[in-house]
């Protein structure tokens, strides 16, 4: 009789089978993390984009109303540009109303009570000339408003990195 030789199982892997799925697996791992941490980029880039729109659009419509409900505009005079806007409102409390440009924030000073930052301390404003007095002789008064808000960035991560300028104009009514 012959004898049958049983071959023997082997219920392990191989040295080659280990190495190809510890590679597969580097492979997918490091796939989903560069993936993530793209999708991460460009939430927060996203998010500091909408902080600027957001607060530009918030201080250009507040500077707007106000200058359509003032009496008169004291200063910029006519043909100039300044740091600050000076106008006549009329409720007494709150007269005179300054919207000016103090350090990197606009800020509003209604009357005798204290500045009020228009702005977030997220953002900053970085241009210094942001109200024209447009108006001509004879005519109630028109302001041309222009700033440029920048997101604070003090890591220079890309992602933090964005500016925007803003511009708008209001006439007395």
């Amino acid at each position: 009789m012959k004898e049958k030789i049983k071959a023997k199982k082997n219920n392990g892997f191989t040295l080659v089978e280990v190495l190809l799925y510890v590679m597969i697996l580097s492979a997918m791992t490091l796939t989903i993390s560069v993936l993530l941490f793209l999708v991460f980029q460009a939430r927060v880039k996203g998010q500091t984009i909408a902080e600027v729109e957001q607060n530009g659009q918030r201080v250009m419509q507040i500077v707007a109303q106000t200058i359509r409900n003032a009496d008169s505009i004291t200063s910029p005079t006519i043909g100039t540009s300044a740091k600050s806007l000076t106008l006549v409102v009329p409720t007494s409390t709150k007269n005179p109303t300054i919207f000016s440009l103090s350090g990197s924030t606009i800020q509003i000073k209604e009357g005798s009570n204290a500045n009020v930052a228009l702005s977030n301390s997220r953002v900053v404003v970085s241009d210094l000339n942001i109200f024209s007095n447009l108006s001509q002789s004879g005519t109630p008064g028109t302001i041309k408003i222009q700033f440029t808000l920048s997101h604070l960035n003090p890591s220079g991560r890309n992602e933090y990195d964005y500016s925007e300028t803003f511009y708008g104009s209001s006439s007395l009514r």
